[in-house]
């Protein structure tokens, strides 16, 4: 028999890391809300022409299609290759797949737009906490199926919505105790200027796909990109200058905004840019750490405007932890032209690592059971039980042993569940109305009345 197992890029997760996730879902729905979201859940599959075409052509191949109905049944077909060909033997890729998995939020959720306009109130803004699937190399911070947490505004043009999901990725971080992270910004606007400006406005797509690279590959293997795209020398060394603005306007986002000017002069798409990130830094409060990098590309073809990274703090090997940008017309791919849109999500899976190499969760946080009763026997477990049902009444979690066994296992067990208080309550207890509270970190332990059990574990 094979031992059991779990697919690549994916994970169990243990009670302990589920409530450190729920910390972390928790703090995200809670900046998100006070910002006027509301929540939103869309389906965990998505017809695939809803998907298809709108990642480029990476993203299309990531992307994890459904078979219909049918095709992998073995009365179907055979369990050997040669079986599954002749299966597929003049079928059409549409007999095969209409259906993916979603690939991320933001489809699913212009789809949903698309489909309801007419009864949604504009600007609309939402939230979305769910998984998406893709087909990448598993590795460190990165997943086959992973969380993503979305906010997003749609029915507005105003760069004010940028400022906010910007102060959101502060807010968020800071209340996550997330030091030295960084807030990465540029337009796509000034990518578009960057092909015009290199004489090859159709090609936008090819650079911009190259160029989103550069931290993986390095900025030799970016040019080896750019000239398979046939792109001359003359050209890929233009693109290559302009990569360099953010070693060389290293005084802080305002030279590099001047060498922007300098470098698109005579483009009226790059001053569009440049005017975008002026507004943003002009505007976002001194505390929030951004940074115009006019590397950032992202790879996504749907972005119009600014677009935004957020980066793990530098002592944490982990780079991106969230992004996204603007998408004015994300509607129109589904027939519903001119709704403009912009939004941000966090790499829930990312962010959790980030906490977990730098400790920053909460003691609390990783505990569920707050108060263990022991059972001193079964006169005395039938009394506390009636006690502990009380405390639970009162919204403090405990449970019971659930045996008359020997202290010292009982001890055991509470440690094994990172339990901190012990209650016990045995016959002398029970006369005289009180129990003995221990803390089993400190070993501190007290004497409390029944009637203030409840008080005393709410103060604490």
């Amino acid at each position: 028999m094979a031992k059991p197992s779990i697919p690549q890029g994916t994970r169990d997760f243990s009670a302990e890391v589920v409530r450190k996730r729920n910390f972390i879902f928790s703090t995200i729905k809670k900046v998100f809300e006070v910002y006027g979201f509301e929540p939103l859940e869309t389906p965990a599959i998505e017809n695939l022409e809803t998907l298809i075409g709108k990642y480029g052509e990476e993203g299309d191949k990531l992307m994890y299609k459904i078979l219909n109905n049918g095709i992998s049944n073995p009365k179907n077909m055979e369990k050997s290759k040669a079986g599954f060909e002749k299966v597929l033997e003049g079928k059409s890729s549409s007999d095969l797949t209409e259906r993916a998995l979603k690939y991320d939020l933001t489809i699913p959720f212009a789809r949903y737009v698309a489909m309801n306009h007419g009864r949604l109130t504009f600007p609309y803004r939402r939230f979305q906490i769910q998984p998406v699937w893709r087909g990448d190399s598993p590795q460190k911070g990165r997943y086959r199926e992973f969380t993503q947490c979305d906010a997003d505004v749609v029915g507005s043009y105003s760069l004010i919505n940028e400022v906010e999901l910007a102060s959101i990725y502060h807010d968020v971080f800071s209340k996550l105790g997330i030091k030295g992270y960084e807030i990465r910004i540029n337009s796509r606007k000034i990518l578009t200027a960057l092909a015009e400006v290199c004489g090859e406005p159709g090609k936008v797509v090819e650079i911009t796909t190259a160029i989103d690279k550069l931290d993986k590959i390095g900025i030799d293997k970016v040019k080896e990109e750019l000239k398979t795209k046939d792109l001359t020398d003359d050209q890929v060394n233009l693109i290559e200058s302009y990569l360099t603005m953010n070693s060389e306007a290293n005084a802080g986002n305002q030279a590099k905004i001047t060498a922007l000017k300098d470098f698109f002069n005579d483009s009226d798409e790059g001053k569009k840019g440049i005017k975008e990130l002026e507004f943003v830094t002009a505007n976002i409060a001194a505390d929030v750490n951004i940074i115009i990098d006019v590397t950032l590309a992202r790879g996504l073809n749907y972005y119009t405007g600014i677009i935004f990274e957020a980066k793990a703090p530098a002592t944490v090997k982990i780079g991106s932890i969230g992004g996204g940008g603007r998408y004015d017309d994300l509607t129109g791919l589904f027939g519903v032209p001119n709704i403009p849109g912009v939004g941000i999500s966090f790499g829930v899976d990312r962010i959790y690592d980030v906490m977990t190499e730098m400790n920053l969760f909460p003691d609390e946080v990783g505990s569920g059971t707050q108060v263990l009763f022991f059972n001193m026997g079964e006169t005395e477990s039938r009394f506390a039980f009636d006690i502990m049902q009380q405390l639970r009444h009162s919204g403090v979690a405990c449970e019971m042993y659930h045996e008359p066994v020997k202290i010292n296992k009982q001890f055991s067990y509470a440690e094994k569940k990172n339990i901190t208080y012990a209650a016990i309550i045995g016959s002398q207890e029970i006369e005289q109305k009180y129990c003995i509270v221990k803390n089993l970190k400190t070993s501190m332990q007290e004497v409390v009345i029944f009637d203030k059990l409840a008080e005393y574990f709410k103060n604490i």
